[in-house]
């Protein structure tokens, strides 16, 4: 095996030729339908009132086989029972409220269990059902019989890999399933072996245990990717991510899957090679901002103004819960510190807190024991709290985090994901960016003309109406 320019591992020899592709590869939409009655993933809630969001979306199929029949009862499940899954798996879903597929789950699921295993790479609008999807792959894939490691997952953050793993456990209910985590002081000291069947993680300590040998990777069958563009970007996770892939085992092939709610086009590509000959399933690019969220600036003197509206909101923040994100770590400290001081209960989040802090500070908001917490962009992907109906940026999300210069440019993606922590699985959520000079300025407008959305402005100059305005769109 040889190393390509991208740090893929290629066999020398060429495989053998797929069949030829017609002109135009074929995809099939699937049209907007019936409101799913598959229920979110456990670690938002299981009320009976809540459903994944409605489809009003379309979702383009393109299978890798191009001459696969799209139209093949193969490709498309109605129900759970249909994909042949065991009993065990069955009752956990029925056991989280799940009753059917969502859209994207009854398109994905067929091709991610089918056999002999299949890539994919998926694209779909937050609270659709993605996590479901791959998680039932990953015990669909499972030998219990064996006490090896079989499948991997993994997440940009320690936060969304334990909401990952309470989805898992569920899941995995009635099934003699094991798990562990590859996080940051998780393991028990002088742990010299992991054989759990499903170990779900961040990149750099999956790496650690794999070249320990800790784990032992030559039973893994499925290689997951949650939040899939921040893992591959090569600015971001995308070295350690690879060198993950390129210690699983090249003997017997390993089911790749890929999902985010947004995929850039530099990451797209390498994606399509990380994941070779991956059955794809995507959204239009348009449809990716979410409709139920309705979108606010505050026109703020300056920074320290910027401080002022924001306790000035804390009423309205506290009326369900609040996620305020800051661009850097010592900005969500100070505002936390000052807030605190001045009486306010608020909690503040990132990733230079040690782990068990971490830990404590996230259940503790998913349990509605804190209502506003103050955050950097760890928690900005794929957090389900179903409570979250106001998220602030106090700073816009920018390409560069570390950069301050007039001509940063503003990170669509983050702000799509920041956004889409509240109004999860359909309901109503409002987004309040903060603006303070002319660059702040000129970044919000190239975020409303990518999204081609209007960002609708409320004047601070009068905090009464500006506090009857927020009521009614949390109405």
């Amino acid at each position: 095996m040889e190393k390509d320019a991208d740090g893929f591992y290629t066999p020398k020899t060429e495989p053998p030729a797929l069949p030829a592709a017609p002109t135009a590869p074929p995809a099939t939409v699937v049209k907007p339908e019936d409101e799913p009655e598959a229920k979110p993933s456990p670690e938002a809630s299981t009320s009976d009132n809540t459903e994944l969001i409605k489809s009003t979306f379309e979702v383009t199929v393109t299978l890798a086989d191009q001459q696969a029949d799209p139209k093949s009862p193969l490709f498309s499940a109605k129900t759970f029972e249909e994909l042949g899954l065991h009993q065990d798996l069955l009752k956990g879903l029925y056991d989280l409220g799940f009753s059917k597929p969502s859209k994207i789950q009854e398109r994905a699921l067929p091709l991610l269990l089918a056999n002999p295993p299949q890539n994919m790479i998926g694209q779909s609008q937050s609270g659709t059902g993605k996590t479901a999807a791959f998680v039932l792959t990953m015990l669909s894939r499972i030998d219990f019989s064996k006490n090896k490691t079989q499948a991997l997952c993994l997440a940009p953050s320690r936060e969304l890999a334990r909401q990952i793993m309470s989805v898992v456990v569920a899941m995995g209910k009635f099934t003699p399933v094991q798990t562990e985590y590859a996080i940051r002081d998780n393991l028990p000291k002088g742990a010299t072996r992991i054989t759990a069947h499903v170990v779900v993680g961040t990149p750099g300590k999956m790496i650690d245990l794999l070249k320990k040998k800790i784990i032992d990777p030559s039973e893994v069958k499925v290689f997951v990717l949650d939040e899939a563009d921040n893992m591959l970007d090569q600015d971001g996770l995308g070295e350690q991510t690879l060198r993950v892939k390129n210690l699983l085992p090249r003997a017997s092939p390993v089911q790749i899957i890929l999902f985010s709610a947004t995929f850039p086009d530099h990451v797209r590509m390498f994606a399509s090679k990380f994941a070779p000959s991956a059955n794809k399933i995507e959204l239009q690019k348009e449809e990716l901002s979410v409709d139920g969220i309705r979108q606010f600036y505050m026109d703020c003197r300056n920074e320290d103004h910027k401080y002022d509206i924001l306790v000035s909101l804390y009423q309205l923040l506290t009326i369900g819960q609040s996620i305020i994100f800051c661009q850097h770590r010592h900005t969500a400290d100070r505002i936390s510190q000052r807030m605190t001081a001045e009486g306010h209960k608020v909690a503040s989040l990132h990733g230079a807190k040690d782990a068990a802090e971490r830990d404590s500070i996230i259940d503790n908001f998913r349990e509605g024991r804190e209502k506003v917490l103050i955050t950097t962009n760890v928690i900005a992907r794929g957090i389900d709290i179903l409570q979250v109906n106001m998220v602030v940026n106090y700073d816009l999300p920018l390409m560069n985090e570390r950069s301050n210069a007039e001509d940063a440019r503003p990170d669509i993606e983050t702000y799509i994901h920041r956004i889409g922590r509240t109004g999860r699985f359909g309901r109503k959520g409002i987004s309040i960016n903060f603006v303070h000079d002319k660059r702040t300025w000129l970044q919000m407008e190239e975020i409303e003309k990518v999204l081609g959305k209007k960002i609708i402005r409320i004047e601070t100059n009068d905090l009464d109406e500006m506090e009857e305005k927020m009521r009614k769109a949390l109405k």
